[in-house]
Parts: structure tokens; C-alpha cells; sequence
């Protein structure tokens, strides 16, 4: 097992839903207005649920569609809290857990480096897992934590096609741009948030991690953008008020792991 591949399998998870609306961009016509009457599962449960959510929600708010936006942006991003923030602990722990065994693995590792044979293979497979149960550590458990990140892609592309597929929004203006027109400082704020966002998952992690997952992290907010130069500012935008959600949740989310890893080592020691 390398070192990082807990931390990269979930950091991934953001960049596979950006490829996922590109994809699923590409087998559909963005351009065609969502209606009850549109065919495909998706379109009918997801997509046009949530039109009809912008639309009536902006009427409720006098016709502010981006109001609506960030509303509906919020609510979503809320209820997914308490998986993000338990897979963000989980996430954390794993991480405790490599520093304190990763010199041991390393000894493992470097004992058998040379030996290729199947028996030799065998006896390094059991001596690793010798040393995870002496330290409580289950590989597997880090890609468990990671289902909560897969739950919210349909609901997060789901919303996205609403945005493109509801004419009503491109009509309306929201603080200095129009919704449906690209907008370049938006665009640029949106890049500059996922990048910070980036920045901010990378707190607690060892230098060596850190700069493995570099290009990682550029290629969100690259995507981003060259997303959103091609697309209504009403993307953007979402994008923002989700990034800057993201990052006060990961603030939070390793504040509190901090306190508890705290409270526990205190209880240890007394």
C-alpha cells in the first residue's frame, strides 16, 4: 500500500465530478429547454425537480433567480454536512494512523524489496497485515467513508443541468452580470475559491503529500474556469457559494477532529 493512496483516492472524487459534467454534457443538448415532457430517468427525477425548485423558489423571492441559486446551493450543500464531516474525520484518522505506521511499513517494505518470489510476496502480505491490526488500521475503511462523496454527484449534476436547461434564469440579472452570460471576474472568483478550497484540504498533511497531490490541485480550478468561459455566469456562481461552503466546512470539520483527538489524549494521559 503506498502512502498516499487513501489521500489521492479522495481527493480524486472532486475532479471525477467535474469529468462527470463534462461527460454527461457531451450526451445531451444543453440547450434544450427541461420540461415534464423530457425523456430519461435523470432528466425527470433530478433535473427538472430541481427547475421547478429554482423557478418557485424565485418567484418567491420577487423573480431572483440567483438568489434562488445560492438558496437551493446551501440547502444542498447543508444536507450533505454530516457525511462530508464524518468522512472528513475518518479522513483525518487514517492520516494519524499512516504517520505512526508508515516507518514500520517502510522496514516491511524495505525487507522484502529484492525478494520477488510468491512466498516471499506472501510472508510481506501477512507481516503488513500483522502490523494493521496491531495499529487498528483498515485500508478499506478510508474507500467506505468515501461513499457519502459519490451519494451527492447525482444531486450536484443534477442541479448543474437544471441551471443550463432553465431558460427563465438567462432572463434575469443578480448583482452585476447576467445570468445568462458569461461573466470573467466571476469566473476568475470561482477559480480563486476552488484553488483556496485546495489549498485549505491540504492543512495537516506532511510536505511529501503535499506536493504529490499538487497538480491535483490545480486541475479543479483550471477546469473550472475552462468550464465556465463557455457557460452562463449563473455556473459560476454556483460553483463559488459551493466552494466557499466546502471551505468553511473543512475549517470546521478539522477544528473539531483537532478537539476531539485533544480531548482524547487528555483523557489517556490523566
Amino acid at each position: 500500500m503506498e502512502k498516499t493512496s487513501i489521500f489521492t483516492f479522495i481527493k480524486k472524487y472532486g475532479l471525477i465530478g467535474l469529468v462527470l459534467i463534462l461527460l454527461l454534457s457531451g450526451c445531451t443538448d444543453l440547450n434544450e429547454p427541461i420540461s415534464a415532457d423530457t425523456e430519461g430517468w435523470f432528466n425527470h427525477y433530478f433535473v427538472y425537480t430541481f427547475s421547478v425548485l429554482i423557478k418557485g423558489l424565485a418567484n418567491m423571492l420577487n423573480e431572483s433567480y440567483g438568489l434562488a441559486i445560492i438558496i437551493i446551493t446551501l440547502l444542498i450543500r447543508l444536507a450533505v454536512m454530516p457525511f462530508m464531516l464524518k468522512q472528513t474525520r475518518n479522513s483525518l484518522e487514517m492520516q494519524d494512523k499512516m504517520k505512526v505506521i508508515k516507518p514500520e511499513m517502510d522496514e516491511i517494505q524495505k525487507k522484502y524489496k529484492d525478494k520477488k518470489d510468491r512466498e516471499s510476496q506472501t510472508k510481506m502480505q501477512q507481516e503488513m497485515m500483522q502490523l494493521y491490526q496491531k495499529h487498528n488500521f483498515n485500508p478499506l475503511a478510508s474507500m467506505a467513508g468515501c461513499l457519502p462523496m459519490l451519494i451527492q454527484f447525482p444531486i450536484l449534476i443534477g442541479f448543474y443541468y437544471a441551471i443550463r436547461k432553465t431558460p427563465e434564469i438567462a432572463a434575469h440579472n443578480f448583482l452585476w452580470f447576467n445570468l445568462g452570460e458569461t461573466d470573467l471576474l466571476l469566473t476568475g472568483l470561482a477559480v480563486v475559491i476552488y484553488f483556496i478550497q485546495f489549498k485549505v484540504s491540504q492543512i495537516g498533511l506532511d510536505p511529501q503529500q503535499q506536493k504529490q497531490m499538487a497538480i491535483m490541485g490545480l486541475i479543479s480550478p483550471v477546469m473550472i474556469g475552462f468550464v465556465s468561459l463557455n457557460a452562463p455566469a449563473a455556473l459560476p456562481m454556483y460553483w463559488a457559494v459551493g466552494g466557499l461552503f466546502i471551505i468553511m466546512q473543512t475549517l470546521v470539520s478539522k477544528r473539531m477532529y483537532l478537539a476531539h483527538k485533544k480531548k482524547i489524549e487528555a483523557a489517556e494521559n490523566a
